[in-house]
């Protein structure tokens, strides 16, 4: 079994969500793949962000707000 470090990106709305987890790589056919834990942060995350809840949402990761940019 090998990990590696990354970070996944969780949008709702104008919020996007940055949480870092371990991907866990084996022989299986269903690697790389996240633990439990990671994969509820990730929902915490999503959760968070959807309530408006930014907060809660930045005590799992990096939170930031998307802006619409016009280009001319």
């Amino acid at each position: 079994m090998k990990t590696s470090q990354s970070v996944e990106i969780v949008r709702e709305g104008r919020y996007v969500g940055e949480v870092d987890v371990t991907m866990i790589e084996t022989e299986s056919d269903w690697s790389p793949y996240l633990s439990i834990d990671d994969a509820e942060k990730l929902d915490d995350m999503r959760l968070a962000l959807r309530r408006g809840d930014l907060k809660a949402a930045a005590k799992v990761g990096r939170v930031f707000e998307m802006l619409p940019v016009a280009a001319e």
